[in-house]
């Protein structure tokens, strides 16, 4: 298992992100290496926490319009890259990632920080993995409030989808910072762009990004086990669960209504459609925010 690191020189150019950098380590697996996982952590640290998510291929760089007013409100925020991500370490080889490794390495995490009074805020892959560290330490979290992802266990993929993850896994490029570009209505700067391609410096790095599309559970996906048994935490909880999918991603279009009504949580919550494409943050930060502080006022 070789580790990667992403020199601090490869952030140099991202100017906008003005949060000093948090690390913690955590084990890669029994007997290897240690894994650094860098983090932003503003605001009161005895204040209830929001744990802001990223998913493929962002950072947390994608919060950084979300993350200061959220802690000028009063809260903890803490925003992690997830392992191959950002400005934590990265693995070289695909097969060392797993979306059941990627769900382990968070929770160590979550317990390194011993965060309590969580709400958990996600999107994407910050979905897939969040939603499954709340069905497995329920205790920690208070609330949830998701946009544009959710929690598949099988069944067909949406097309959009279908085609995004042939795209990862067969194209001679991977332009990181376009992709994600392309997943906003508003576009992004070349300074921007810029940012989300920093974390790899080549294509050694960017073996999570290519691999985790093929591990989102549709079809007959090996995960499907464990997110049913998410499913059924789920199907009880009844903490605040508010969904504010955007009304432009093709991929995700709709999928609030696989947790309203499901979810117990989510009765009474104004459920919210936000403006933009894919990455909500990038396109509706206001509206997303508006969402994360009524729930994480109501904890």
């Amino acid at each position: 298992m070789k580790v990667l690191r992403t020199p601090d020189a490869a952030f140099a150019g991202v100017t906008d992100f003005p949060f000093a950098p948090h690390y913690a380590e955590i084990p890669a697996a029994p007997g290897g290496p240690a894994l650094r996982v860098h983090y932003v952590d503003e605001g009161p640290r005895d204040a209830p926490v929001v744990l802001m998510m990223h998913g493929e291929p962002s950072w947390s760089y994608l919060y950084r319009h979300m993350i200061g007013p959220v802690a000028d409100a009063g809260f903890r925020v803490v925003a992690p890259d997830l392992i191959g991500f950002g400005k934590s370490d990265k693995l070289s080889r695909r097969k060392d990632y797993s979306y059941a490794r990627h769900v382990a390495w968070m929770r160590q995490w979550i317990e390194a920080l011993d965060l309590k009074r969580v709400t958990l805020v996600c999107q994407d892959w910050g979905s897939l993995i969040g939603l499954r560290l709340v069905a497995e330490m329920p205790d920690r979290f208070a609330g949830v409030v998701l946009s544009n992802g959710g929690l598949p266990e099988g069944g067909r993929p949406p097309r959009a989808f279908a085609i995004w993850r042939a795209f990862s896994q067969w194209s001679p490029v991977f332009p990181i910072g376009k992709i994600v570009s392309a997943g906003t209505k508003r576009g992004l700067s070349p300074a921007e762009i810029a940012a989300y391609d920093a974390p790899f410096p080549s294509a050694a790095y960017t073996a999570a990004a290519r691999i985790f599309p093929t591990f989102v559970p549709f079809e007959n996906n090996v995960a499907i086990p464990d997110q049913k048994a998410a499913w059924k935490v789920f199907e009880t909880w009844n903490k605040p669960f508010l969904c504010c999918f955007s009304d432009g991603d093709p991929v995700s279009r709709g999928g609030e209504h696989r947790f309203i009504g499901r979810v117990p949580g989510t009765s009474g919550q104004p459920h919210t459609t936000l403006h933009g494409g894919h990455f909500i943050q990038e396109d509706d930060p206001q509206g997303f925010v508006a969402c994360v502080l009524t729930v994480a006022r109501s904890t």
